[in-house]
């Protein structure tokens, strides 16, 4: 049996306390939740904790340990019959390819993510993973189609209203700007992204801050500290919108 309204509220609090890079809260609200949840039948609660759980693991460095969990939550969820339960777990599974640097196997995860989430009809999460998807395409080099695949979450982004997914934008930005060489866009955008997420009151995903990290590095490299400073000041006062009129 799958109570739903029990599965929600645990998932709205669990995914904000992460977003806010509550960890410890993360992880014991999980670990409670996994225990009441086997006990209850509950598969959506038990699913969107063991997520939880490797989303932290994640984020701590361990991605072995954040696969081995999202297999765990995606054996429950494909045993519970319900699509709806597989799709973060794949999310994770995607990530670790593509944060662990196997990028072939990462485009196929997304792709398979992509075509799930719109068999569900859930917009929003098409749009996360074709984003996910453009950083691979643009790890393996293909500029055009990460130019491309960015541009259209850009406008879906902006036409939808979608405010959670603003730095996630900017940061998409700031990763063309050392791709194509501009460093100055680039760490204009990252002073952009940060307050984007700062204003959301949340951090990064894993794989996304691992980009940004990327990122920062490569500007203030290119830049020097004086430069990237003066940049990155100017990308905090700019609003999202302007920087891409």
């Amino acid at each position: 049996m799958t109570t739903w309204g029990s599965e929600m509220d645990f998932s709205e609090r669990v995914r904000s306390a992460f977003r806010r890079g509550e960890t410890d809260a993360v992880v014991r609200m999980s670990e409670a939740e996994i225990e009441r949840a086997r006990a209850a039948g509950d598969a959506a609660g038990e699913v969107e904790a063991r997520y939880s759980l490797a989303r932290v693991a994640i984020r701590g460095g361990d991605l072995a340990g954040g696969e081995a969990r999202a297999w765990q939550a995606l054996e429950v969820a494909e045993l519970s019959g319900d699509r709806r339960l597989e799709e973060r777990p794949r999310h994770v599974l995607a990530a670790v390819a593509r944060m662990s640097g196997d990028l072939l196997r990462a485009r196929d995860l997304y792709r398979q993510s992509i075509a799930l989430n719109e068999e569900l009809d859930q917009p929003v999460q098409v749009n996360s993973e074709f984003h996910n998807l453009a950083f691979v395409e643009l790890k393996l080099g293909h500029l055009d189609e990460a130019r491309r695949l960015f541009a259209e979450g850009r406008e879906r982004v902006f036409g939808h209203g979608w405010k959670d997914f603003v730095p996630y934008v900017c940061l998409a930005a700031a990763a063309l700007g050392v791709a194509e060489g501009d460093h100055a866009r680039a760490a204009m955008m990252v002073g952009l992204t940060d307050v984007a997420f700062a204003e959301l009151g949340q951090v990064p995903d894993p794989d996304d801050a691992a980009d940004l990290a990327e990122v920062r590095s490569a500007a203030l490299e290119a830049l020097g500290p004086v430069a990237f400073a003066a940049e990155y000041s100017r990308g905090q006062l700019t609003d999202p919108r302007a920087a891409f009129a």
